[in-house]
């Protein structure tokens, strides 16, 4: 199988031409068209010569995961099952915002961390993405926006769907070095954003290989609480966590945001808030209430409205910067791990030819 150019950076991509007696301003002319131009076929890359398309196309594959299933609700939430090349399948949510879009990308087939509020645990740890999984679905979301003729930008880009980011670091890291690549996808740092459920010593890793905007997804004010919805807690304490969070340089003086899953009766009382406030009052962050989107499968349910805004309001009366998320994509199984787990059961039905059609044939589109 031929390696996926994806998989390069510019200075490898250079070399590689070198060697085939290239100039270097050819290699920067390919990677504009795998990133900027998203090409799919190197027949498109019409300012290159066409013995090097065709000697970049005996070497390398420019191929994109399978759209297995795609679900956009009225507001413009689009979420995408993507079937990879081993028959793994991921999945990816392009999400509006007032004037531009966010891309929630997935890290890893699965994940490993446990949390009891996530149906991506459910179906635990398969394999880290590969680089070019990674920007793929970078790729995806801006064809889907060409091609439905959008005119808002995608913007920002979240490592926050399935699997734990900072346990796929090496790829991680030359996915974000890719993607902020002034002569490539040009995202700002402060629009790239990396959550995680609190590898402290990948943390500090992270401080110094590429600072960008942090995400710690806490989900509990307090020790106890968090071990039980979170197994990672049993190695790292909440004071180690907010160690490494001091540490952290803030990309151009912003804040780290600090993502909460409000379940009900679990972790929404006023007690709660009242410790997330003591826990974050003198620091530079942004709480980012998350409304649980309920599964059948999960044995949680989603806080009452009023009980939502009651915890918001406690911790802005501390002088704390506190959002509420938008529950976007209810209608479209758009919780991480939803859309995949109902795409594998499908895939396992008589009906499986008609869905894979309906997709080739853009039906489902």
């Amino acid at each position: 199988m031929k390696p996926n150019l994806r998989n390069f950076d510019l200075e490898e991509i250079r070399n590689f031409l070198k060697d085939l007696g290239e100039p270097s301003y050819r290699g920067d002319q390919v990677y504009h068209w795998i990133t900027c131009k998203a090409a799919l076929t190197f027949e498109e890359m019409t300012n290159l010569p066409k013995n090097l398309r065709k000697e970049l196309d005996k070497h390398f594959s420019l191929s994109l995961p399978e759209i297995m299933e795609l679900q956009a609700d009225e507001e413009g939430t689009t979420k995408f099952a993507l079937k990879l090349e081993d028959g793994e399948i991921i999945e990816t949510v392009l999400i509006p915002e007032r004037d531009h879009f966010t891309l929630c990308v997935s890290t890893q087939v699965g994940c490993a961390m446990g949390c009891t509020f996530c149906l991506t645990a459910k179906s635990g740890f398969k394999r880290n993405l590969e680089v070019y999984e990674i920007i793929s679905q970078v790729i995806i979301a801006k064809r889907y926006l060409k091609e439905k003729g959008v005119e808002l930008p995608l913007r920002n880009i979240v490592f926050m769907g399935m699997g734990e980011p900072l346990a796929n670091y090496k790829n991680l890291i030359k996915a974000l070095k890719i993607l902020e690549d002034k002569r490539g996808f040009n995202f700002s740092r402060k629009r790239l954003t990396v959550s995680t459920a609190g590898l402290v010593e990948k943390i500090y890793e992270l401080a110094k290989d590429f600072p960008t905007a942090l995400a710690l997804s806490l989900h509990a004010p307090n020790d106890e609480l968090r071990k039980k919805l979170m197994p990672v807690a049993k190695k790292y304490s909440l004071k180690d966590l907010i160690q490494a969070l001091k540490a952290f340089p803030r990309v151009k003086n912003g804040r780290h945001t600090i993502e909460y899953v409000l379940i009900k009766d679990v972790n929404d009382s006023l007690i709660h808030a009242e410790e997330l406030a003591r826990l974050f009052k003198k620091l530079p962050v942004k709480i980012n209430l998350i409304p649980f989107n309920p599964h059948p499968e999960l044995p949680y349910e989603r806080p009452e409205e009023e009980k939502i805004l009651a915890f918001q309001k406690h911790l802005l009366s501390h002088g704390i910067l506190t959002t509420v998320r938008k529950s976007k994509g209810l209608k479209i199984s758009a919780a991480c791990g939803q859309l995949r787990r109902r795409v594998i059961e499908k895939v396992l039905t008589p009906d499986t030819c008609d869905l894979k059609t309906a997709v080739r044939t853009g039906a489902v589109l």
